[in-house]
């Protein structure tokens, strides 16, 4: 009976002073506090170029087009966009013509600014000596309005785009 008892005794404790050094470790661990400094550098980002945007098919009062862009990344490694708007501090509200249609009123047309359903995109970095590039069509992204004069027709669009990051 006494070893049976003392036998209880001694897992009892054992039990107790393993549970103390986990319980004490775990309060070390949590409350432990440091400093110090390590050198680092984070690289600048160079900002992507987008070509000037095209329609990707003739465009009609009341009517909507795709349009085309092609993204360029300098960076080594990818960049995020989210969105792609109308540069309107570029020619004439972020749309420019073709010099045979100056006739045309750049106000009956609209951009609206897409986001790849909320996904965005994804830019690839630059390898070696070529940057990375991405082609991305906007669909239904341009839009003409029913006011469009007839000095609109056959006429070269070209929109200008920023991007969101």
């Amino acid at each position: 009976m006494i070893r049976r008892l003392l036998r209880r005794s001694v897992a009892f404790l054992a039990t107790t002073v393993a549970s103390l050094v986990l319980v004490a470790a775990a309060l070390a661990y949590w409350t432990t506090t440091g400093s110090g400094t390590a050198p680092g550098t984070t690289p600048t980002v160079q900002a992507l170029t987008l070509s000037a945007a095209t329609p990707s098919a003739e465009l009609h009062p009341g009517g909507t087009s795709d349009v085309a862009v092609s993204v360029s990344n300098p960076n080594p490694l990818p960049v995020r966009l989210v969105s792609l708007s109308l540069d309107t501090a570029q020619a004439i509200g972020g749309f420019g013509i073709d010099a045979g249609h100056s006739g045309c009123d750049l106000a009956t047309l609209g951009f609206t600014t897409q986001t790849n359903g909320g996904a965005g995109w994804t830019v690839p970095p630059k390898v070696g000596a070529t940057n990375g590039t991405l082609a991305v069509d906007l669909t239904g992204a341009l839009s003409m309005s029913m006011t469009a004069s007839d000095a609109c027709q056959g006429a070269s669009f070209i929109v200008h785009l920023t991007a969101g990051s």
